[in-house]
C-alpha cells in the first residue's frame, strides 16, 4: 500500500529561518527519486536546489513561486510504496491537492500503518543531497490543452494577446528575472536580450516596466502582490488617502535585504574609521607579467593582493578580530577566511575563501575564480558566505580611484583598492609616469588605533611599491 509521506523545508544552516520559492522543478503527478532536486529556494545567503529524500509520486506542492515559507513548513508530499506509480490520479496543486495529502497522512499516522522506508538518509544537505546522486530523471510535464485562438486584434490588459507560442525556453540570465517578468505581466517573447547571444537580463525587464508607464500603459506592480485595478486596496492593508509614489518598487528581501540590515547593523554597532594612501604599483604589475610569463597558471591581480593581506595581517593580527559585545571582549582570530566583494545579478555578495594565510598565490588565483563563477550562477552555499574575518574589496574594477568601505559586519576591517592607472609621480627624485592605485582601510576603532591600521595599511603598500618585501614574511 502506497503511504504519503510528507517532506517540510529543511533548516537550510547558518541560522536561516525562511526562504522564498524561485522555481518548482517537479509537477503534482510527476515521479521522483530519492535525493532528486524537487524546488529551487532563495534564502538571504544564497539561492539553492533542495533535494527530496524519498522516492515516489508528487502528490501535492506547498506554496507558490515567489512565496516565503518558514523552515519546517511542509513543502511537498510523497506518495511511497509499490502502488505509487506515474499512471496513478494525479492531485490538484492547490488547497485541495494539499489537504487531501494531509488527511492520508494522517490516516496512515492513525492506523498505524508502517511508514515505507525511504532509501536515503533523509538529513537534506542542500547542493549535496542524501545519498549518492542518482541520475537526474528527465521532467515529465502534463499535457496542456491548446488555447483557442484568439480574434484578430485581441488585447489583455492593455498588451497583445500572442496568436503563437514558440517552443522553447526564453533565455534569461536568472529565475529572478524571469519572476520579476512574470509578476509585472511582462512577455519575455517580446523583448530582445542586451546580453551575450540575446540573453535578457534584469535591466531589459526593468526598461520594458519603463517603457510601458510612459506610454501610460499598465504601471509596473509590487513583486508578490496581484494588480487589482488602481481602486482596490491590499487585503489587510490600511487605506490611505495619499497617492502612493510611481515606479518600480523591488521588496528588500533575500540577498539585497541580507545585506542591507548587516549594512546597517554595520553603521550602527561598529565605530568605524578609515585611512588611505596612494601607492606605485608598477613594481607589482611587472612583478605578475613576469610570474605569469613563466607558462605556468596565471596568477590573477586579486590574488597577489589577497597574498599581500595575509602577510599583513600576519603582522598586524589585531585586525583580523571580532568584537564579543556581550563579554566586552576582543576576540582575535588564528585563521585568516579572507572574503571578497563580488558583483551579481543578484546583488552584492561576499564569498569567504578559507584559510587565505596557507594558500600561495596560485591557489588564491583559482579559489577565487571558483568562486566568482559559483557568485554569478548563483550557486554559492550559506557556508561559502558567511564565516569571514576580513575583506578585500576590489572596487577599481568599477573604474573608481577610492571609497570609504562598510566593514562587513561582525568583522573588524576591510582593504579597498581603486583602479591602477598611470599618473605622474615622483620616482628616485625625479617625475615620471608610474602606475598608481589608492588603497583605503576602514577599521573598527575599538580593535586598534590609528598607529595599527595606519601601520598595515602602510606595510600592504610598501609590498605593492616594492614586492621583495613580501619575501621576508614567506
Amino acid at each position: 500500500m502506497a503511504q504519503v509521506l510528507e517532506f517540510k523545508l529543511p533548516d537550510l544552516g547558518e541560522g536561516l529561518t525562511e526562504a522564498e520559492i524561485v522555481r518548482w522543478l517537479v509537477e503534482v503527478g510527476e515521479v521522483v527519486a530519492v535525493d532528486q532536486p524537487v524546488v529551487e529556494v532563495e534564502t538571504a545567503k544564497a539561492m539553492v536546489e533542495v533535494p527530496c529524500p524519498y522516492g515516489g509520486v508528487v502528490t501535492a506542492r506547498f506554496g507558490e513561486e515567489g512565496s516565503e515559507l518558514p523552515v519546517g513548513a511542509p513543502l511537498l508530499t510523497v506518495a511511497v510504496g509499490e502502488q505509487a506509480a506515474p499512471g496513478g490520479p494525479e492531485r490538484d496543486p492547490g488547497t485541495g491537492g494539499a489537504e487531501a495529502a494531509r488527511a492520508e497522512t494522517t490516516k496512515a499516522a492513525a492506523t498505524g500503518a508502517e511508514q515505507p522506508k525511504a532509501e536515503g538518509s533523509g538529513n537534506v544537505l542542500v547542493g549535496y543531497g542524501t545519498s549518492e546522486a542518482p541520475a537526474r530523471r528527465r521532467r515529465v510535464r502534463p499535457v496542456r490543452p491548446e488555447p483557442a485562438a484568439p480574434q484578430a486584434g485581441a488585447a489583455a490588459n492593455g498588451r497583445p494577446v500572442r496568436t503563437a507560442e514558440p517552443e522553447g525556453p526564453v533565455p534569461v540570465i536568472s529565475p529572478l528575472v524571469r519572476r520579476l517578468a512574470r509578476q509585472n505581466d511582462v512577455d519575455l517573447r517580446e523583448l530582445t536580450g542586451s546580453g551575450p547571444d540575446g540573453l535578457i537580463l534584469r535591466a531589459d525587464v526593468e526598461y520594458a516596466l519603463r517603457a510601458a508607464t510612459a506610454r501610460g500603459g499598465r504601471t509596473a506592480v509590487q513583486p508578490g502582490v496581484a494588480d487589482q485595478g488602481p481602486s482596490a486596496p491590499r487585503a489587510g492593508s490600511p487605506v490611505s488617502s495619499a497617492p502612493r509614489p510611481g515606479g518600480i518598487r523591488t521588496p528588500l528581501k533575500g540577498v539585497r535585504g541580507a545585506v542591507a540590515d548587516k549594512l546597517s547593523r554595520s553603521r550602527r554597532e561598529i565605530p568605524d574609521a578609515t585611512c588611505w594612501v596612494d601607492a606605485d604599483a608598477t613594481e607589482l604589475m611587472r612583478a605578475r607579467t613576469a610570474m605569469n610569463a613563466s607558462g605556468g597558471p596565471r596568477i590573477s591581480l586579486v590574488a597577489l593582493l589577497a597574498r599581500i593581506c595575509t602577510a599583513a595581517l600576519a603582522r598586524f593580527p589585531e585586525l583580523n578580530s571580532t568584537v564579543d559585545t556581550q563579554a566586552r571582549e576582543v576576540v582575535q582570530l588564528d585563521h585568516v577566511h579572507l572574503g571578497f566583494a563580488a558583483q551579481t545579478d543578484r546583488g552584492l555578495v561576499v564569498p569567504v575563501v578559507r584559510d587565505a594565510h596557507a594558500r600561495d598565490a596560485e591557489g588564491l588565483t583559482a579559489e577565487f575564480a571558483r568562486l566568482t563563477e559559483a557568485a554569478r550562477a548563483g550557486r554559492l552555499t550559506p557556508g561559502e558566505l558567511t564565516g569571514g574575518t576580513f575583506t578585500l574589496n576590489n572596487y577599481g574594477v568599477f573604474g573608481v580611484d577610492g571609497s570609504t568601505p562598510i566593514i562587513n559586519h561582525p568583522e573588524a576591517a576591510m582593504l579597498g583598492v581603486g583602479r591602477i592607472v598611470p599618473k605622474p609621480w615622483v620616482y628616485e627624485g625625479e617625475l615620471a609616469v608610474r602606475q598608481v592605485v589608492q588603497l583605503s582601510l576602514t577599521f573598527d576603532h575599538r580593535v586598534c588605533d590609528g598607529g595599527t591600521a595606519g601601520g598595515f595599511l602602510r606595510y600592504v603598500a610598501d609590498c605593492v611599491e616594492q614586492p621583495a618585501v613580501l619575501l621576508r614574511t614567506l
